[in-house]
C-alpha cells in the first residue's frame, strides 16, 4: 500500500470529510478503501451506503437465540461457512488469527455454521484447523444465509455497529492479511 495514500485517507479523516458509514460513504473514502484491497481482498465489494440490518436469528450450541442486533456497538465480521468446504478449511484460521489480533470492545468475528452441520463434525473441523478464538455459531436452516444471500460458502460479511452491511466477500480470504487488517482498522476509525 502507498504511503500517500494511507497519509490522505488520515488527513480526510481527520478534517471531518466523512462522517462515519452510517450516514453514507463519501466517493473519496470508498475509494481509498478500494485501493487498500490487495490480493484476494481484490474480491471484497465495498457498498456506498450501509445496507439494511438483519434481523433473522441463529443459535448457540446451547440453543440460545441470538440475534445480529445485539451488536454491542462492534465492528463485525461475519462469515457463513460448513463443515463439508475446502475453501472455508482454508480460511478459518486466517479468521482465528484477526479474532486474536483485533477482537475486544469494538470488534468481532462471528462464524456461522449454516445449513446441516453436525455439532460434533464442527468441533472436530475447528479442532483440526487449529481454531481456539471463534464462536461456534449454528444456523441449520439457513434462514440467516438466506437472509444474507449465502448461495456459496464461505461468505463474509462486514458489519458497522448498528448492524447494517457496508462490504461483503464471496470465497475464501485472507483475512489475517496486511490488506484486511489496513481496510478493518480503518472501518474501525471511520465508525
Amino acid at each position: 500500500m502507498k504511503t500517500p495514500l494511507v497519509a490522505l485517507l488520515y488527513a480526510a479523516l481527520s478534517l471531518g470529510a466523512n462522517q462515519g458509514f452510517a450516514q453514507a460513504i463519501t466517493p473519496e473514502v470508498r475509494a481509498n478503501l478500494l485501493e487498500m484491497r490487495e490480493g484476494n481482498m481484490r474480491k471484497l465489494k465495498i457498498q456506498t451506503e450501509p445496507q439494511a440490518a438483519v434481523l433473522t436469528t441463529f443459535t448457540n450450541p446451547a440453543g440460545e437465540v441470538l440475534s445480529l442486533a445485539d451488536s454491542n456497538g462492534k465492528i463485525r465480521v461475519l462469515n457463513f461457512w460448513a463443515t463439508w468446504c475446502f475453501p472455508c478449511r482454508e480460511e478459518m484460521p486466517t479468521l482465528d488469527a484477526l479474532q486474536k489480533q483485533l477482537g475486544g470492545d469494538d470488534f468481532e468475528v462471528l462464524t456461522v455454521a449454516t445449513g446441516f452441520n453436525d455439532l460434533g463434525g464442527i468441533e472436530r473441523f475447528l479442532e483440526q484447523a487449529e481454531v481456539t478464538a471463534l464462536p461456534i455459531l449454528l444456523d441449520p436452516d439457513s434462514s440467516l444465509g438466506a437472509e444474507f444471500g449465502a448461495i456459496g460458502l464461505p461468505l463474509t460479511v462486514i458489519l458497522n455497529r448498528d448492524g447494517q452491511e457496508l462490504a461483503r466477500l464471496t470465497g475464501g480470504a485472507e483475512w489475517d492479511s496486511e490488506s484486511a487488517l489496513n481496510i478493518l482498522n480503518t472501518l474501525l476509525i471511520l465508525e
